[in-house]
């Protein structure tokens, strides 16, 4: 099998290592595009576990890589705070777009991230408004329609000709279901996606051209979702997201900035995960081919093999939360009002949690036992959604095709947050 990608290379520690401790900025995004951010987070783990950036494009933060410590913040919402937003803000680029944009930046392209962005009691009010539309009844509903359209995806796809999985597979199906989950018109479902990557990627990355793009884009988003919104206001209760907000009384007299960052954080979260682990599924099993001819000897390990996906790739590097109080973690006094950002990637590779955490094993005992969805009252409030989607699509793909090649090197996300695939190049040789 042909694959260009490569992990620890041998620049990528070099330099992680010869970096002087206090200046070691593990949210340099380039660094995530290169694929050389691993040896960065080994690093940490084992000198300097809860380190500290004094100076760097986000403000001075700390990072806090080893699984223990990620558990200690994720868990502790009395003491870290959502409310500031839960990424690790670019202030650099914020105070561009700032200037480009002027008073129309905030209200336009913001309104935060939704619940994830509250703290209790409001975030479990507005969290259990949408839960029943990802609960298991729901979704058993939902899983012969995700087959239907998998299967539709994968009969279209060329077969001995170089194409871009990303693009024809994995943006495919998240666009499909998110647009089941919200209702939202199945023929404009690829827009979605496209409104997902332009909420995570600045200008010059992704499908952004410009800071005025990203504006008129979002405007588009949040038009559209203020449509749906009066839709659903005069229609009977449905099992989709907008409705359930809609009819629900503890959300449908929420502000609009509010309803806007409930979009935006049901549109990248039903996306970002499902799509860069569907891409990070076809790498990893390239990248290890004897795991590859396991699962096709035996597909009843497509649920473990999901799970080990979610965590080696894990699609979400990070979530950041801010201290409302002094609080000691391994032996470091993180002050009121200093951002944690708690690298979820890190913690999924920690050797003294999870045994060769390198290494892609899809039979792994516990493979659910990983962090990508998150622990605490900000778990994943998708997570079945997401494991549904994955496992149907391989389930889908083993009766179909006996290989799916990696045929050059993927173009990964300029991002420390969004940790997935741009484009994946493939080929399938043949059908079953």
């Amino acid at each position: 099998m042909n694959i260009a990608v490569r992990i620890d290379t041998d620049e990528a520690i070099r330099e992680a290592n010869e970096t002087p401790l206090e200046l070691l900025n593990p949210g340099r995004a380039d660094r995530f595009q290169k694929d050389a951010i691993l040896p960065v987070f080994a690093r940490l783990r084992r000198e300097d576990p809860v380190h500290f950036t004094a100076e760097s494009d986000f403000g001075p933060y700390w990072s806090v890589t080893r699984w223990k410590d990620i558990m200690a913040v994720d868990t502790n919402h009395e003491i870290f705070s959502s409310a500031q937003g839960i990424t690790l803000p670019n202030l650099v680029a914020l105070a561009e777009q700032q200037k480009v944009l002027g008073e129309l930046a905030r209200p336009r392209t913001g309104g935060g991230a939704g619940f994830i962005t509250m703290d209790e009691p409001e975030h479990g009010v507005q969290r259990k408004a949408v839960s029943p539309t990802v609960a298991p009844a729901n979704l058993q509903r939902m899983a012969p329609i995700v087959r239907e359209r998998a299967g539709l995806i994968l009969d279209s796809l060329p077969i001995g000709k170089e194409f871009d999985w990303v693009d024809l597979v994995s943006k495919e199906l998240t666009a499909m279901t998110l647009a089941t989950l919200f209702d939202f018109p199945f023929e404009d479902r690829r827009k979605l996606t496209s409104w997902s990557d332009i909420v995570t990627n600045p200008p010059g990355h992704g499908p952004v051209k410009s800071w005025e793009h990203k504006f008129q884009a979002m405007g588009e988003c949040f038009g559209a979702f203020e449509e749906l919104w009066n839709q659903k206001v005069n229609a009977e209760p449905s099992a989709d997201l907008i409705s359930m907000l809609v009819h629900n009384p503890a959300t449908r007299e929420m502000d609009r900035d509010t309803y806007r960052g409930n979009v935006i954080l049901l549109i990248v979260g039903g996306n970002d995960t499902t799509r860069n682990t569907i891409s990070g599924s076809v790498v990893a099993l390239n990248q290890f081919p004897a795991q590859y001819d396991k699962l096709r000897a035996n597909p009843a390990l497509i649920p473990s093999m999901v799970s080990e996906t979610i965590r080696w790739q894990t699609p979400l590097a990070h979530m950041s939360r801010v201290a409302k109080t002094d609080f000691e973690l391994g032996g470091k006094t993180i002050k009121a009002g200093e951002r944690v950002v708690m690298w979820y990637l890190s913690g999924n590779r920690d050797e003294d949690e999870i045994d060769n955490p390198n290494a892609y094993i899809i039979d792994r005992d516990q493979s659910r036992h990983h962090m990508s969805f998150g622990f605490g009252v900000h778990r994943c409030v998708g997570n079945r959604v997401a494991e549904l989607q994955l496992t149907i699509i391989w389930e889908e793909i083993l009766k179909r095709f006996p290989e799916i090649r990696v045929s050059g090197e993927p173009v990964r996300n300029f991002s420390n947050f969004v940790h997935g695939f741009e484009t994946l190049p493939v080929i399938i040789p043949a059908r079953n």
